[in-house]
């Protein structure tokens, strides 16, 4: 069975020659630091794993380094960068947003690893309107994407984004306003909340159908880990996240993609909801090792019951970057037999990496290639 049929058996709730192992998204600086700067495919061959590759054009990521080049601007959103410090170590970006209707600002810094925003966009109330009026939607070239499709071939899946700073409407609204002010606005002024939401979906449903419909993706990532359990509370989850996440999921489906909701964090207290929104697949499955709350894996599996199909559940820092070969080993047959042995799992780091040994990879690849079913 090739590493495509592998993983796309798994999505599908189904069991294959033996479980799929793969990462979250290689980051640049872990292939130019250890792997030679090579291709993130070649790396993927290089170490035994199951390939998942992440399209990142146009899709408004804002926390990739160099993410300023993905900005989105147009006639009536023009983003002014204005570079306070160009080291790559500590890139200093100030934004201006120039609307018909106003001003907009924001600032971001960054390293060589990633992006951070140090002021938000929004300010005030009647900031939604510029939004809602003229924040533009990312295109993508479906030719591009084909060509990376064709590219990745048997070796494994291409995954893409539903378009914005992160792919949920919370999770994206969370990136224009610290998150804590906009807790707060769920009990002080619900009815604003729920029209950004409103906006944000709006957006993204325009993205699905020019950019999705038609492209050759084999999985479509929605949500993030402002949603967590470990953020918001499930009641604020079922109101504010839910209701755009199956509407997303909805679109999703009719333009023929699959999706995998994200949560980078805790999510045991939300799986109903996870199942609620329609999903085809959950994300990360994180231990409470990097920030999540899965201690047993069985309760995952047993609540997703071939509903869900799951992904993740790896420790990245405590095992992979840290752990001796037989601790690896030790988690992978953990994690087989508490996710994995009904099938319908992809077993993955939990999130993004920066320092794990390459041995540790292949270590965590040959232990995956034992988990037979």
């Amino acid at each position: 069975m090739t590493s495509k049929e592998r993983m796309l058996r798994a999505l599908k709730r189904e069991k294959p020659d033996r479980v799929p192992a793969t990462i979250h998204q290689w980051q640049g600086w872990h292939l130019d630091q250890y792997m030679n700067g090579m291709d993130v495919l070649d790396a993927f061959k290089t170490t035994g794993l199951d390939a998942a590759i992440q399209y990142f054009e146009a899709m408004g990521q804002f926390w990739i380094p160099n993410a300023e080049r993905y900005a989105v601007s147009s006639p009536e959103w023009r983003d002014e960068m204005v570079v306070v410090d160009l080291n790559p170590d500590h890139k200093v970006i100030h934004h201006t947003i120039h609307t018909p209707g106003g001003a907009l600002t924001y600032k971001t810094e960054a390293d060589r690893k990633t992006t951070w925003i140090t002021e938000y966009l929004i300010k005030k109330h009647d900031d939604v309107e510029l939004i809602e009026k003229f924040m533009p939607v990312a295109k993508l070239n479906k030719e591009n994407i084909a060509a990376e499709y064709n590219r990745i071939g048997d070796a494994g899946i291409l995954r893409g984004f539903v378009w914005g700073d992160q792919a949920g409407c919370w999770q994206h609204a969370c990136c224009l306003m610290d998150v804590q002010e906009l807790i707060l606005e769920t009990f002080d002024n619900p009815d604003w909340v729920h029209r950004l939401m409103k906006a944000l979906l709006k957006k993204k449903l325009q993205f699905i159908e020019e950019s999705l419909a038609g492209a050759k993706f084999d999985l479509i990532e929605t949500g993030g880990g402002a949603a967590s359990d470990t953020v918001i509370s499930p009641d604020l989850h079922k109101e504010f996240c839910l209701p755009y996440d199956r509407q997303m999921h909805d679109a999703l489906h009719r333009a023929g993609h699959r999706s995998t909701y994200h949560t980078c964090g805790g999510m045991i207290h939300i799986l109903d909801h996870i199942i609620a929104n329609g999903t085809d697949a959950s994300e990360t499955l994180a231990p409470c090792g990097v920030g999540g709350n899965i201690v047993e894996p069985e309760k995952v599996r047993r609540a997703f019951a071939g509903k869900v199909a799951m992904i993740g559940g790896m420790d990245q820092f405590n095992v992979l970057t840290s752990g001796t070969p037989a601790a690896i080993r030790k988690e992978v047959a953990r994690l087989f037999d508490g996710f994995g042995k009904d099938g319908g799992y992809i077993m993955a780091a939990s999130d993004h990496f920066f320092d794990v040994p390459v041995e540790n990879l292949k270590t965590f690849a040959a232990a995956a290639r034992d988990c037979m079913y």
